[in-house]
């Protein structure tokens, strides 16, 4: 049975970690949209383009070609862009972009077409809301602020990334705030979701609830 999973919530709530995890198990295509937008910010970034200035960002789509390979490899005009699109200056600007209609909806077309050929879970901010409206599994995903800067920081250090736990939190805050107050498609759990708050699970006893959510809503969907 083909299906869609879509996984929102904010910034540092381990959607991506999750996902990736359940679709190893469950035999689905994981598609990040998050590093889709990291890309792009990653491209503005080195074309020297204030990611703050919106037309400039806009004016850069003719040019952007990203690409997500099976290997879970993101190429940005043929560049492997998956280690730079992590670090803290696409971090701390990736928001910008994100909220940005025009590169949201170039960046969305391509999704849905992702999500059209097999099973897929998808995470982001808006998946279920606007992206994949009709997916048959959505799930909001949050944790506290406190909880979400910690992952983060434990995360950048793993990668021998410099910075402080304060500067993560704050950065969370801000994140919180520019997404959820976007004019177009902002962060808000779709009405059909389900509300997941992970502050204190580790990262398998999520997978093992969002399986449980997906299995329940399965069987839902057979015996309807």
């Amino acid at each position: 049975m083909k299906i869609a999973v879509a996984i929102d919530g904010p910034a540092a709530a381990g959607k991506s970690t999750v996902a990736k995890k359940v679709a190893e198990i469950k035999g689905y295509t994981y598609i990040d949209t998050g590093a889709m937008y990291r890309a792009f910010t990653w491209y503005c970034l080195q074309k020297g383009v204030d990611c703050q200035d919106e037309k400039a960002c806009c004016d850069l789509i003719p040019e952007v070609n990203i690409e997500l390979r099976p290997d879970r490899v993101v190429l940005c005009n043929g560049i492997d862009v998956s280690k730079p699109i992590r670090e803290s200056l696409v971090s701390s600007n990736v928001s910008y972009i994100a909220s940005y209609k025009d590169i949201r909806l170039f960046l969305v077309e391509q999704q849905r077409k992702m999500a059209e050929k097999d099973s897929v879970i998808m995470d982001g901010r808006d998946i279920g809301t606007y992206v994949l409206p009709n997916a048959e599994v959505k799930i909001y995903q949050i944790a506290s602020v406190e909880t979400r800067a910690i992952r983060r920081y434990e995360e950048n250090i793993g990668k021998g990334m410099e910075c402080t736990l304060e500067e993560i939190e704050e950065d969370v805050r801000r994140r919180d705030y520019i997404d959820s107050h976007r004019d177009f498609a902002p962060l808000k759990p779709a009405p059909d979701s389900v509300l997941l708050d992970t502050s204190f699970m580790n990262v398998d006893e999520v997978v093992a609830a969002v399986i449980e959510i997906i299995d329940k809503k399965l069987a839902e969907k057979e015996n309807a």
